[in-house]
């Protein structure tokens, strides 16, 4: 999944861009979310696909000097990655936009993690089936910067499939944490994920007051 199939059909609950990169005068609100996972677990596409503007992307190719530190284990196709950040806009309603920013997801790349994570509201873990153990690192960091965040399963071609009940015990998830499937590639799957998060994070609001 290094590049995102992008449609232009407006999800239901977003708004279409038609202001290009500009924000719309009548945005009174912006939040920040991350989308974070390990290694090769679809960032970049996600961010790709629910982005209405054109998304910045810090990728470069991969070479054999990074073999040693990259387990490229499920992911031999793989022959990009993230160096820094992945960002994205999404225009919720007139007044509302969320900032998406991709964290990379190799261990050597955490100490940006405190720079991205400065003034987050939560944070989306996409995690892969087949490599839930690369999950641990990622959700320690994000437990650390004391981040609300929801899982989602990113569905890859020929991982295993596990009731939510397995992938939550696996994971050692909270009851209330939200735990969804999607296809980073698929504008209103991913969006699905995202409203998830946002939910939760309503929830965790509305909670506080």
């Amino acid at each position: 999944m290094d590049s995102a199939q992008v449609s232009d059909t407006p999800v239901p609950g977003t708004r279409a861009a038609d202001d290009g990169p500009y924000l719309r005068e009548t945005v009174r609100t912006a939040v920040k979310i991350l989308i974070v996972g390990h290694f090769a677990v679809g960032k970049t596409t996600y961010v790709g696909t629910l982005s209405e503007i054109r998304p910045l992307r810090t990728e470069e190719r991969m070479t054999q000097a990074g073999a040693s530190v990259d387990d490229l284990a499920g992911v031999h196709d793989k022959t990009t990655t993230t160096v820094a950040m992945d960002f994205g806009r999404l225009t919720l309603s007139d007044d509302l936009v969320l900032y998406l920013f991709g964290a990379p997801g190799q261990q050597r790349f955490t100490r940006l993690w405190n720079d991205l994570a400065r003034g987050a509201l939560g944070a989306l873990i996409l995690v892969d089936t087949a490599r839930l153990q690369e999950s641990f690192a990622v959700m320690d960091i994000v437990e650390k910067q004391g981040l609300p965040y929801a899982v989602a399963v990113n569905r890859f071609e020929g991982s295993p499939e596990f009731p939510d009940a397995e992938v939550r015990e696996a994971l050692d998830l909270a009851p209330s944490t939200p735990l969804v499937t999607c296809d980073a590639r698929d504008r209103a799957s991913s969006t699905h994920a995202l409203i998830a998060l946002v939910d939760h994070l309503l929830t965790l609001g509305g909670e506080a007051r």
